[in-house]
């Protein structure tokens, strides 16, 4: 099978040659350190913020980028939007949409002000035009992995609307005080989605991936009566378009996610990310939810390929797959992404242990 064959599999939850390899996302250090070991140290570019990067060094960021994951052989990769950003400061940047993101050397930018200050706000306020520019980097990797497959990280209404209020404590606040806004915002922000989604279809991604994080470590973000109130419907609109267009949606959100899976089935998700290990079984998920949903992670990212060793990361594989790639439907993958913290080594070695543990040939059918 190719790449793109063995990922589509997965997620129609069937059985196939092998555990497919794929992650979320490699931040730019991660990507560079990476590269490395695959291509020329003199044409890769400094490891620092895509958004301080000059055109040249986008260029070699993608390339280094393409010879990683042939390298690697990893079977599929995803694509992030092609965001046009302006630089405020040293720690933070603005986007389109007018959401201001702190930045930092180690970690995913997160909003720390938003466009949408009062609620009266929303009534003037326009999302930014749908361009094919936008997409850029999924044109990208189709062209440079064509028997790969190519997913897209979309964020939906949960995290547009967050983006927009500037902070995840205010749109929490609005939840209860201001319901009406957090309904206009997420039609507004679902209506994005969708005319997204046309483009998308016709850049020719595989799959979506809607990375709205809903949950924490202990708990998630919102109850199950707040997620089927207000976001269940526009969820729903946009798996249903994306079927429509012949495009899977796997479901992303970091935390405890077990209590929210089932509205998540009701809206037509086709599988789940990343199954995090610090709260969440991977074997027990696989157990109750494998025949509605495709399981997609779970090494730690955190901890073990931060801190740990090259063969702890091997024994963690191979554990992890006999827990949840029998009988198929299990995409292998970090608990979240490959960020600045991982050891280069500690990645080369899940990939390597994947490769060696995955075989459907050498697995029983079913789980035990």
């Amino acid at each position: 099978m190719t790449g793109r064959e063995r990922i589509l599999t997965a997620i129609d939850r069937r059985q196939p040659d092998a555990v497919p390899v794929w992650e979320l996302a490699f931040n730019e250090p991660s990507i560079v350190a990476l590269a490395r070991g695959f291509a020329d140290e003199s044409q890769l570019p400094e490891p620092k913020f895509y958004g301080d990067m000059s055109d040249l060094e986008l260029l070699q960021l993608v390339e280094a980028f393409a010879a990683m994951v042939r390298g690697l052989d990893i079977d599929g990769v995803c694509a992030p939007v092609n965001a046009q950003i302006e630089r405020l400061d040293q720690k933070h940047v603005r986007d389109e949409m007018g959401v201001v993101y702190h930045v930092s050397d180690f970690g995913e930018p997160y909003p720390v002000a938003g466009p949408l200050k009062d609620p009266a706000d929303v009534r003037g306020f326009r999302m930014p035009p749908v361009r094919d520019s936008d997409f850029l980097l999924i044109d990208m990797a189709r062209s440079r992995f064509p028997d790969r497959a190519v997913s897209y990280m979309m964020l939906g209404p949960f995290a547009l609307s967050w983006g927009l209020r500037g902070s995840l404590e205010r749109l929490m606040m609005d939840y209860v005080e201001n319901p009406a806004l957090v309904r206009d915002m997420a039609r507004l922000t679902t209506d994005y989605c969708l005319e997204s989604l046309e483009k998308i279809a016709a850049k020719g991604a595989d799959f979506i991936v809607e990375a709205s994080d809903v949950a924490f470590i202990s708990a998630p973000m919102i109850s199950v009566s707040q997620f089927d109130e207000f976001l269940a419907v526009y969820f729903t609109e946009i798996v249903s378009r994306a079927h429509e267009l012949g495009m899977k949606v796997v479901k992303h959100s970091d935390g405890v996610l077990t209590p929210l899976i089932p509205s998540l089935i009701k809206c037509g998700f086709d599988g789940i990310h990343p199954v995090q290990p610090q709260c969440m079984d991977i074997g027990e998920t696989k157990r109750i939810f494998g025949d509605r949903l495709c399981i997609v992670g779970n090494i730690d990212c955190a901890y073990l390929l931060v801190s740990g060793a090259p063969e702890d990361v091997r024994a963690a594989v191979r554990d992890t797959i006999a827990a949840a790639a029998p009988g198929g439907g299990y995409i292998i993958s970090s608990s979240n992404t490959i960020h600045p913290g991982v050891k280069p080594e500690n990645y080369v070695a899940l990939v390597k242990a994947a490769r060696e543990f995955g075989r459907y040939a050498s697995l029983p059918a079913t789980g035990a």
